[in-house]
């Protein structure tokens, strides 16, 4: 694996996962990533009884963990030695905290002046709402997002937690903006992103439809707009297809459907037509895709050459050709033994992908290594 932030050192003082992802994408390129945990540990490893739930494992390998207090003060001497030598402190405290643990950005930076400190809160650090109390739920509500994801008909909250691991993104991506900016200047830079602040960013098209169209849009606009259907299968799998612009598509679904005058009747008569009509697109269609098996429609579009796929579970994600021709499944010894299996960093460099990972630490695991001590 090409180790690209292999001579970076990251002390992350990071909990649940905006923190620790943004740890994870710069200990996924090799960067040394240090966790500094309580000594209780991240709250996130306990979220099925132990140490080491699915939760926290997912934001977490190719890092060390210590354990400090840094409210004592022989702990507290310990982190500033740490500090001394470091290139970026991550942490996502609500405001305020950073300052009664001793770890805040005026004194660390007056420490280690090249430090760069990445701060990470859910609302800013100032302002009327600075103090709320944000999870990624409120803050895909706040940013606008939600609204495109929740179904009008049955408003439920749905997919993964996209705010918290979005923002982890943007504080990584500040992070190596100020790295390189630190090999001109000599000088560390206060990063700062909020979970608001990086859903209304990723929400961008959104907002560009508002502010530039007075379009607001909704959770049915994009699929209209890009031609985006799912339909079941007689198996009662899903298959998903992205039709787009060019005619030369419809014109194959046409034919792979056996509809070949589909295309003269009005609702498909182009672009326009169809996203006016898109309902009515899926009531012809949907009925048609219920005939055959999920299988049967993906031999079928793939030898006529319609943007489809399957609908996939994890697993079969996991086992499709393409993805064991990309390597995607990577593994490590279990630091108690046994293996330890996730899916590898998606950047390649000159062509070596990044195969090499290390599980995630259990609580302390480098106590002895870094501190020079153990716990009991």
């Amino acid at each position: 694996m090409a180790k690209v932030l292999e001579d970076v050192r990251v002390l992350e003082m990071g909990t649940f996962i905006t923190g620790p992802a943004a740890g994870m994408l710069l200990a996924d390129m090799g960067a040394d990533v240090v966790k500094i945990e309580h000594p209780d540990g991240d709250p996130f490893r306990a979220f099925r009884g132990e140490l080491y739930s699915p939760h926290f494992q997912t934001y977490n390998r190719n890092k060390k963990s210590i354990r400090l207090n840094t409210k004592l003060p022989e702990d507290l001497a310990a982190f500033d030695a740490l500090i001394a030598d470091a290139d970026i402190f991550i942490q996502n405290f609500r405001p305020g905290v950073a300052d009664r643990l001793g770890v805040d950005a005026k004194r660390l930076r007056a420490l280690n002046p090249r430090l760069i400190y990445v701060s990470i809160s859910g609302f800013g650090p100032d302002g009327p709402g600075r103090d709320r109390p944000a999870f990624d739920t409120v803050a895909q509500a706040a940013s606008g997002f939600l609204r495109l994801l929740v179904n009008p008909e049955h408003p439920r909250v749905v997919g993964p937690a996209i705010a918290d691991a979005m923002t982890g993104f943007y504080a990584a991506y500040g992070a190596l903006g100020a790295l390189h900016e630190r090999h001109r200047s000599g000088k560390g830079r206060l990063v700062e992103v909020s979970m608001l602040e990086a859903m209304m960013h990723f929400n961008l098209d959104d907002f560009t439809h508002y502010l530039s169209d007075d379009q607001v849009m909704g959770p049915y606009s994009r699929p209209h707009v890009s031609q985006s259907y799912v339909f079941q299968c007689s198996d009662g799998g899903w298959i998903a297809l992205h039709m787009s612009s060019p005619v030369k598509f419809w014109e194959n679904l046409a034919e792979a459907v056996g509809l070949p005058d589909m295309l003269s009747r009005p609702q498909f008569a182009d672009r326009t037509a169809r996203i006016a009509n898109y309902d009515a697109v899926v009531a012809l269609l949907a009925p048609i895709f219920a005939t055959k098996s999920r299988e049967e429609w993906r031999e079928r579009l793939l030898a006529l050459e319609v943007p489809h796929s399957p609908v996939l579970s994890s697993q079969e994600a996991l086992q499709s050709d393409q993805a064991q021709h990309l390597q995607m499944e990577v593994t490590a010894p279990h630091p108690k033994g046994g293996e330890w299996r996730s899916v590898r960093f998606p950047v390649s460099f000159d062509g070596e992908r990044a195969l090499d990972v290390t599980a995630p630490p259990i609580l302390g695991q480098d106590d002895a290594e870094i501190l020079g001590r153990t716990h009991g």
